[in-house]
């Protein structure tokens, strides 16, 4: 089966696997024959922490309003360029050490509720497409009140003589300044620095004329201040080797027109974090113009070699933060997409929740574990 002799349901499964939250910066065979444009409005907040796994600072937590705008435009035949802005406004209070109780157990020193930041990402691709596949480039420049990062990337695919297999790779890297923000709690550092290099391979394989498997593997390696600035006691080595492996299956389904996506993610690295990530999303069609996808995530995963509640200054490494803990959690969402005419307009909510009960490792649970909301609008427009 060639690349224009795709099947309806095959091509129903293709686009839906597009309708995605924001911008995936999914690969396509070819150059878009129309300009896109794209906004989007998304607000995130924390649960305030109980009081009675506080002691001092403030019960509030992160709120985060992000904006987003994407363009995405054909150059000529052959070639395509993509834009994408976000900005992100947070205020709020985080953990800032976890210390004993009078009863020993381990409590939550917050942060004063005066954190606020502002976050631009500025991100540019151009891609080429050729008759077996694309290649892109990619920069990337992100800036807050304490941090610049700049990146730079470079992706391609290729698909095999019968259109059935895509083959894919990506490579970045980035420079990242840090120079936290002196407030009323104290960083542990004034100025440093780090790098990210990544490695990534894929193949995807259609399988039947409403299947589609894909399969990836990747490597980060992470190099100099890895430390969280923010954080009392934090001393995380000054290097981290990340491996992750993922696959997905993708079914669209004749009767109910509906496509089924299911994705697992296992990752390593040598800090000790193991963890597993499953995502089941249902994308059903509602007429001719609407979708509606209720989806479920559950991650897992083990805590750092050197996480522990309360500090060891004995250790050369230690880090209190319930990100390195082990932990379980759930994510359930529900997004409908509408389309009319040239628009088409997006609209999703979802819950984050968390316990270290939930979890497939066993650790210390962490009494700064997370709870969130998250909501999101969008609308795109299509140029003819």
């Amino acid at each position: 089966m060639a690349n224009g002799d795709k099947s309806p349901t095959l091509v129903a499964l293709t686009s839906s696997a597009l309708l995605l939250p924001a911008y995936n910066g999914a690969m396509a065979d070819a150059p878009p024959n129309q300009t896109t444009v794209g906004v989007r409005f998304s607000n995130y907040e924390e649960d305030d922490i109980l009081a009675s796994k506080t002691v001092g600072g403030s019960s509030e937590r992160y709120q985060i309003d992000v904006a987003q705008f994407h363009l995405l435009a054909p150059i000529g035949d052959d070639w395509s360029l993509a834009l994408d802005i976000q900005r992100e406004d947070m205020s709020g209070a985080s953990p800032w050490f976890i210390g004993p109780s009078l009863d020993g157990s381990p409590q939550v020193f917050m942060s004063a509720a005066s954190i606020e930041d502002t976050r631009t990402d500025i991100s540019v691709t151009t891609r080429y497409y050729y008759d077996r596949g694309t290649v892109a480039g990619n920069y990337r420049y992100s800036e807050e009140d304490d941090y610049k990062s700049h990146g730079l990337g470079l992706d391609s695919s290729f698909n095999s003589s019968d259109g059935m297999t895509t083959y894919s790779a990506a490579i970045s890297a980035s420079n990242d300044d840090i120079e936290p923000t002196q407030g009323t709690t104290p960083t542990n550092t004034l100025k440093d620095e780090k790098d990210i290099r990544s490695a990534w391979v894929g193949v995807s394989r259609i399988v039947s004329k409403r299947a589609i498997v894909r399969f990836g593997l990747s490597y980060t390696y992470r190099d100099g201040f890895l430390t969280d600035p923010y954080k009392l006691n934090d001393r995380r080595p000054d290097e981290r080797k990340e491996w992750a492996f993922s696959g997905g299956y993708r079914h669209f389904f004749v009767s109910p027109n509906a496509a089924l996506h299911a994705d697992y993610r296992y990752f390593d690295d040598d800090w000790g974090i193991k963890s597993h990530t499953v995502n089941l999303a249902w994308h059903q069609k509602l007429g001719a113009h609407s979708q509606l996808i209720p989806y479920l995530r559950y991650y897992s995963q083990s805590e750092a070699d050197f996480f522990a509640n309360l500090v060891d200054f004995s250790q050369p490494h230690y880090a209190d933060d319930y990100r390195l803990s082990a932990f379980g959690a759930f994510t359930t969402g529900l997004r409908a997409v509408t389309s009319l005419d040239n628009w088409q307009f997006t609209v999703s909510g979802e819950r984050y929740t968390t316990s270290g009960s939930w979890g497939l490792y066993s650790g210390e649970e962490s009494p700064a574990l997370i709870k969130y909301w998250r909501f999101t609008i969008g609308l795109d427009y299509n140029f003819d």
